[in-house]
């Protein structure tokens, strides 16, 4: 059996928008002050006064930085802000914080840039090859894509704090 088959990709699947945000954030903070070391990223609004509802920071974990994802298009603009370059550069952060060692892997989004391959799949690969918990969200337009990627390794989770502090301190089956 190799590694990857060994290792854990657990999803939540929100009924809304940011719906896992707080959560995930609260997951990581508590498995901080237990002594855990979590790579990944969690999301959190850009200052007040930004031009739009999307306007939004990514923290890397474990000590930052924080990256700003979205394009500043001004006020009157549509559709998707991401800025993939900094998407990309997010998730490079996230592998170097993985090298230096991690416990568990937490990403706040499998969006539709991991859909096609890009932004955090490298991440996620490299957590899974080194044997480390891997847990997102993803968006129900993004479900189908997430199960294509993931290939039948992916456990269904409920978006509770207590099953997903479970579902990571459970050991990996060997």
């Amino acid at each position: 059996m190799s590694q990857i088959a060994q290792t854990r990709l657990g999803y939540v699947l929100p009924d809304t928008r940011g719906g896992a945000d707080t959560m995930l954030s609260a997951l990581v903070a508590r498995l901080q002050s237990e002594g855990r070391v979590v790579a990944g990223l969690v999301q959190c609004r850009a200052p007040e006064g930004s031009d739009h509802p999307c306007d939004m920071d990514l923290a890397v974990l474990p000590s930052g930085p924080r990256i700003a994802i979205a394009q500043k298009l001004g006020s009157g603009s549509r559709g998707c802000r991401l800025d993939p370059a900094s998407l990309e550069a997010a998730s490079t952060e996230v592998c170097r914080a993985l090298r230096s060692g991690a416990d568990a892997l937490i990403i706040n989004k499998f969006g539709a840039q991991e859909c096609q391959g890009r932004g955090l799949c490298d991440a996620i690969a490299l957590a899974m090859t080194r044997g480390i918990p891997v847990l997102t969200a993803v968006n129900r337009l993004n479900h189908d894509g997430f199960l294509q990627f993931a290939g039948g390794l992916a456990t269904r989770l409920d978006l509770r704090e207590d099953v997903l502090h479970q579902w990571l301190n459970a050991p990996v089956p060997a």
